[in-house]
């Protein structure tokens, strides 16, 4: 059995722990607001692009343009939205998954675009290429950020050097739920409502040069609503996770100080009882 002081010693240590993660929680709780209150911001134009993109495919009907239709090579860009820091639960971990189990692709046949640290550093141990580091992106993601991302991958992808591109993130549905999502930018995937909007359009320039126009910005806007996703993500994950942490510090603390409490009566027993002994035997 553990001897008094040795309890009260790691009481001590999780007293201190329990600080640190409270804080934590707090910090996170204000974070998670303004990164909500973006997100939110944000979502209507994601999902609008997104439909107008979908409605724009259901009304040319079938065109050849590169944007619709793989190239000969068949190396995959992925975006890796994860976070620099840990003490998110299982919010990088979830992600990475998402790249590390995909069956449908090699991973000689993959390039990594990493914004988050953990995420490129984990993918990294697993033996995939890191083309590119973005990982300063995610600590204040800004509609620039991603137009300068999307631009390089078009450019890549226009070129013939990667054949696809995909999107690996964190999507935000509420405080406490956050689900690992992954995307494909490009080609453009065709749905067979149409996005599931039913405006009419029409445009006066050709198909072609309609796609040419839209899809950047699709791809941008795509990009810059999972930074915004993502971060919100995070935030949301380490407060919970914190708050756990919380709670079971409180829980063994409450153990412990049961333990110390037994320990000391029965120091007290103890010593009692050598006084008894003590008083008789002079007696």
């Amino acid at each position: 059995m553990a001897s008094m002081r040795d309890i009260k010693r790691r009481r001590s240590s999780i007293q201190s722990t329990q600080q640190i993660t409270k804080a934590m929680k707090l910090v996170s709780t204000v974070k998670l607001q303004r990164a909500r209150s973006d997100a939110e911001k944000t979502k209507d134009y994601f999902d609008c692009m997104y439909d107008t993109v979908h409605s724009i495919l259901a009304r040319i009907g079938h065109v050849n343009h590169p944007y619709l239709h793989q190239g000969d090579s068949s190396r995959k860009a992925v975006i890796v939205i994860t976070s620099n820091r840990g003490l998110a639960g299982g919010y990088n971990s979830n992600v990475v998954k998402l790249v590390t189990q995909n069956e449908s692709w090699k991973k000689e046949d993959v390039s990594i675009y990493a914004i988050g640290s953990k995420g490129r550093d984990a993918l990294a141990r697993n033996g995939y290429v890191i083309e590119e580091d973005d990982s300063d992106v995610i600590e204040g993601p800004t509609y620039a950020d991603a137009m300068i991302l999307s631009g390089k991958l078009l450019r890549e992808y226009q070129s013939g050097k990667i054949g696809e591109i995909y999107l690996a993130y964190t999507f935000f549905k509420n405080t406490v739920t956050h689900e690992p999502r992954l995307l494909k930018l490009l080609p453009v995937e065709r749905l067979e409502d149409g996005g599931g909007s039913k405006a009419l359009m029409n445009f006066e320039v050709s198909d072609e040069e309609a796609l040419d126009l839209i899809i950047p910005k699709y791809v941008t806007s795509l990009i810059y609503g999972a930074l915004a996703e993502a971060l919100a993500s995070e935030n949301g994950a380490r407060m919970q996770a914190m708050d756990n942490a919380t709670s079971n510090a409180e829980e063994m603390i409450g153990d412990l100080t049961l333990k110390y409490n037994r320990a000391r009566q029965g120091s007290i027993t103890q010593e009692l009882t050598e006084i008894i002994a003590g008083a008789e035997a002079i007696s």
